[in-house]
């Protein structure tokens, strides 16, 4: 494919949990909580899925920001929460959610179907996350050995600033020898997520159900009547939507059509309109 053909996609950035795998993004849930429950503090799963899709140094620094966090962590320590508590936490968190993301692995139905009728499209594939370097080390030979391998990884933590920010994909972009931007998509479970593929200009798709959004693993989600799951589903695509997604979908099973009316607007002279 011309690299400098402006009216045809030349790649798709795929975040990881809720995305690819671990329907629900359920392996950081746990470790978040018995992290600050061993510094005395209680938070809920609820709380520690808000920031979710940021580098995980800053999701700790975001909880432990909350007032009712901050007021415990402070009770029981002594003092207000601090960047050094959040390089303490990050420490111990590390190897806890490396654990849990191992426990988490399996790939959301129609995941490497989705990633391989892209690269059928010739499309390269690009990945980002808000996981770190050690734990992506655990998580990337178990997706390899599914058959998901793309082009590059770029991992929270490995530049100045991740998400929100557009760096993570910036390096994509230079990683993958694409551009302009808007011949990129970038797909996401949450908020965040989806703002550093519009901060750097790309197409945004959401995935409402299969992540951070609805939370549910996929025994839970299935075993919810066609009421409930509406109703889940529409709350979670009014959160992505206002978060800036140009689509939402259920889940990346969908995304090959998407990447056909993309593809169709592109020929038209559109361009992916930034929130």
């Amino acid at each position: 494919m011309n690299a400098h053909n402006h009216s045809q996609l030349q790649a798709v950035v795929f975040d990881w949990a809720g995305t690819i795998l671990d329907f629900g993004s359920c392996a950081p849930m746990g470790a978040f909580v018995k992290l600050f429950e061993q510094f005395g503090v209680d938070i809920t799963i609820a709380e520690a899925r808000g920031p979710m899709g940021m580098a995980k140094w800053d999701h700790i620094k975001a909880l432990g920001s909350l007032p009712r966090i901050a007021a415990q962590w402070e009770a029981r320590h002594g003092h207000a929460f601090n960047d050094a508590d959040v390089d303490t936490l990050y420490e111990v968190f590390t190897p806890m959610n490396a654990a849990s993301a191992r426990d988490h692995a399996d790939f959301i139905p129609g995941a490497v179907d989705a990633v391989n009728a892209a690269r059928q499209r010739g499309l390269k594939i690009g990945s980002t996350t808000g996981y770190n370097r050690p734990i992506m080390d655990v998580v990337v030979p178990i997706a390899a050995a599914g058959g998901y391998a793309p082009d590059n990884l770029v991992c929270g933590g490995d530049l100045a600033e991740g998400r929100p920010s557009p760096l993570m994909m910036y390096r994509c972009f230079a990683d993958l020898g694409v551009w302009p931007p808007y011949t990129v998509v970038k797909v996401d479970d949450t908020g965040v997520g989806l703002q550093e593929g519009l901060n750097a200009g790309t197409w945004a798709v959401g995935l409402a159900i299969s992540g951070n959004s609805v939370g549910l693993t996929l025994a839970e989600w299935t075993a919810l009547d066609e009421v409930q799951q509406q109703s889940y589903r529409e709350t979670a695509t009014a959160q992505l939507e206002a978060a800036g997604a140009h689509y939402v979908i259920d889940s990346v099973a969908e995304l090959p059509q998407v990447l056909e009316d993309i593809e169709r607007r592109l020929q038209r002279g559109e361009r992916p309109a930034i929130a």
